[in-house]
């Protein structure tokens, strides 16, 4: 399933990138990444060029081969475009209170220990 804003040979590329514990080749891309049929290897080069013009991936010369890595985390990417979606309604309180509303006890609790962690990480009191 593609992630929002991504088509599903991005996710693809992008999920092999964010496994991924250095940067990869093309080639590596393409051994590496979960897609459900086979892309040739200008295809996968082509989306990996498009997602470095998109501003998601960096990217520099290791022989004659370009090598990619993704410029934030998957974590990072899916909290930018949580805040993109979140702040495209009318009313983004009321969105986030009816995302909250989904949550387990367990999220709540988690939630709660997070903003205790960032309140202390910005010195912020309460």
């Amino acid at each position: 399933m593609p992630m929002r804003g991504l088509g599903e040979l991005e996710s693809a590329i992008m999920g092999a990138l964010w496994t991924a514990d250095e940067p990869l080749s093309v080639r590596q891309i393409r051994e590496t990444m979960v897609y459900d049929r086979d892309v040739a290897y200008t295809t996968v080069m082509t989306v990996a060029n498009i997602l470095y013009h998109k501003g998601l991936l960096d990217r520099e010369k290791s022989g004659r081969a370009w090598i990619y890595w993704a410029r934030e985390t998957h974590a990072e990417y899916t909290a930018r475009v949580m805040d993109e979606v979140l702040n495209t309604g009318p009313d983004p309180g009321a969105t986030l209170r009816s995302f909250m509303e989904r949550f387990s006890d367990e999220d709540m609790a988690r939630f709660q220990r997070m903003i205790s962690q960032i309140r202390d990480r910005r010195g912020l009191v309460g």
